[in-house]
């Protein structure tokens, strides 16, 4: 297993897309968060604007919804042609259907649920999605620290993933930065979302590197 490092685009020149996805394509994948200011307190953009991203993109769309009524939208997002679709778990009815429908339209499905949301209640279905993402800061801005009592849940789901032996990515989103991807990493997280201590450095590809470094480094002194 090795770290996958997903810069998150939260933190871009929205002016200058091209230009920022440039600066970070030596990554995994391109994190597209998408806000619609009712499920989140923030607006981002929506599906026009990710159609354009998935033309100019140098790497893979992670698409992050977190837009209410997600079970009437997410589909359109797939059928861009993004890499892997997530949508939060509590904004959608029945999220085991919604993953199989996004992974009949040709994207990988996650499933995200936020820092006050349980990851047992998920535990039973993890074969039923592509990724688990587990959100670290209130969904709806970037920059925010860590909430050290959502690691936890890592744990919990790593165990499972480990114990079914389920091709499931754990991603962890919100606050990761270098002087914490090491230790989430030990816990088992394998997928890292990272904006502003991407985009804040000066050398963004020097930066991917070193973080992807710490987060192998992580992974590779699992217990």
């Amino acid at each position: 297993m090795s770290a996958r490092l997903n810069p998150s685009i939260l933190s871009a020149d929205f002016v200058n897309f091209e230009r920022d996805f440039g600066t970070i394509a030596n990554c995994d994948l391109i994190h597209v968060d998408v806000m619609d200011n009712n499920f989140v307190p923030n607006l981002t953009f929506g599906l026009p604007m990710v159609a354009r991203m998935q033309q100019i993109t140098p790497k893979p769309l992670d698409v992050h919804l977190m837009i209410a009524n997600v079970d009437r939208w997410a589909v359109g997002y797939a059928e861009t042609g993004a890499f892997s679709v997530t949508f939060h778990a509590e904004a959608s009815e029945n999220p085991v259907k919604l993953a199989r429908a996004l992974r009949a339209a040709g994207a990988r499905a996650g499933v995200a649920i936020k820092p006050g949301t349980d990851v047992e209640t998920f535990l039973d279905e993890l074969a039923e999605f592509d990724q688990l993402l587990v959100m670290t800061v209130e969904p709806g801005f970037g920059g925010q620290g860590l909430i050290e009592e959502t690691l936890s849940k890592v744990t919990k789901a790593r165990r499972r993933i480990d114990a079914e032996k389920l091709d499931v990515w754990l991603q962890v989103d919100g606050g990761v930065d270098e002087t914490n991807i090491e230790r989430i990493a030990q816990m088992g997280a394998d997928t890292f979302v990272a904006g502003s201590a991407v985009f804040k450095a000066e050398d963004r590809a020097k930066q991917i590197e070193n973080l992807r470094d710490l987060a192998n480094l992580g992974l590779s002194h699992r217990h």
